[in-house]
């Protein structure tokens, strides 16, 4: 049989909380500030590395960078030093939930301001880093229309479905800009589009509302990439290649009962109604049959250890069953607060403690103990050496692995 390189030098990515929106009272969130992902960059990036860890989602503050077509990169350059210190790759995160002050998501200007900075970013890291280069356009499109073009969390404060059509369709154009703006300056580079997994039932007393639900769960979860890759839309210029990567966001709340105004609630573990992971990853490796990763995952508290397995047996599942699975990334890899309320999550590799002033970094250490028996069990390094990227994953040892584990989907897996 043929041996065949995964996209990554490690099947283990993570990456860094790096949101910037403006949030309901209209202040600016600069979530790498509230963790000090900025400060501790060096010891973030170490951190990494000690785990066996060689690509990280990072992010770039599109409106701290963008001063009008003026641009000033040196918000991330610690972060370029660090992964420069510890050979750690990026997939640069171009825009996460946040856009400059003034600018309007739904105007060709947007657009066109979006290209401009994405080519410009490009040309900023390509000179301070060596390839490959990988890139996210825009984080999340699904949920960033949700969050601010229906429900009213972030900008553009919008409160209505037709707002959140609307906004999806703006992203998704800014995003394809993205993507050919960046290959003028580096034609291979790698795009990983990521969005949520989403599955949604409607309340039991509620039969009427069955195919609001299945609408969310069989067309709404998938729009964004279906643009991307020219399935709709395709005057916007999607394709394939545009999608290129993708990069499914699993989280426990990804499964929810249907409301008619407003978020979803998050189904209770044991809920008829919840589907295993692996149906769930068979769903969009039927749609579009790309590489994909597992874009986002984790657990929350104690429950972090136990949730790595179930991922880790739910996606070796789907790959008996076909799919191209190059990665798992553990997000984040430092604890990040609640964006309503404040409080840390803990659901990082690393907890945040206050120490006078600065946060400690803490392991959890039955969390880092899962991951690294997962690592074992797929034949990867549990720690870099001096040159990660001569030794990409052997996508067979995964193969290899799911068929000797032979994981079973579970329906309660969460």
């Amino acid at each position: 049989m043929t041996n065949r390189s995964g996209i990554f030098p490690t099947f283990f990515l993570s990456g860094f909380e790096c949101s910037t929106f403006l949030w309901k009272e209209g202040q600016r969130r600069d979530l790498c500030e509230e963790t000090q992902h900025r400060r501790h960059a060096l010891e973030d990036y170490q951190i990494l590395r000690s785990l066996g860890i060689a690509v990280a989602r990072e992010g770039i503050p599109w409106p701290m960078v963008d001063r009008g077509g003026r641009y000033d990169f040196s918000s991330i350059d610690p972060m370029i030093a660090a992964m420069r210190e510890t050979k750690v790759m990026p997939i640069w995160d171009l825009c996460h939930y946040g856009y400059p002050d003034g600018l309007d998501p739904f105007s060709e200007e947007f657009t066109q301001r979006f290209a401009a900075y994405c080519r410009a970013a490009a040309q900023y890291v390509s000179a301070r880093l060596p390839g490959p280069y990988y890139f996210t356009p825009i984080n999340e499109i699904t949920f960033f229309a949700f969050s601010g073009g229906e429900w009213g969390w972030i900008a553009p404060y919008r409160k209505t479905r037709t707002d959140r059509e609307a906004l999806r369709l703006a992203l998704c154009k800014a995003s394809i800009a993205g993507v050919k703006a960046i290959r003028e300056i580096l034609p291979e580079s790698r795009m990983v589009h990521v969005d949520p997994l989403v599955e949604v039932v409607a309340p039991p007393d509620r039969p009427d509302l069955i195919d609001d639900a299945a609408r969310e769960t069989h067309v709404d979860t998938f729009l964004a990439w279906d643009i991307l890759y020219g399935k709709e839309h395709p005057e916007l210029g999607g394709a394939p290649d545009i999608l290129d990567i993708v990069g499914a966001n699993n989280y426990s709340f990804g499964q929810m009962e249907y409301r008619e105004q407003g978020p979803h609630a998050a189904l209770e573990p044991g809920h008829a109604g919840i589907e295993p992971l692996c149906v769930l990853l068979q769903r969009i490796w039927e749609r579009y049959r790309r590489p994909m990763v597992i874009g986002e995952t984790s657990g929350m508290g104690k429950g972090r250890p136990e949730w790595l397995r179930d991922v880790m047996e739910e996606s070796l599942a789907a790959v008996n069953q076909g799919m191209d699975l190059h990665g798992v990334c553990l997000f984040p890899a430092v604890d990040m607060p609640d964006w309503h309320t404040g409080e840390w999550l803990h659901n990082g590799i690393c907890d945040l403690v206050d120490g006078d002033g600065s946060l400690k970094r803490i392991p959890h250490q039955p969390y880092v103990d899962e991951l690294r028996r997962w690592q074992k069990e797929l034949n990867r390094s549990t720690e870099l050496d001096d040159d990660p990227f001569s030794d990409p994953v052997e996508l067979q040892d995964v193969i290899d692995a799911a068929r000797r584990l032979k994981p079973q989907p579970d329906q309660n897996w969460h």
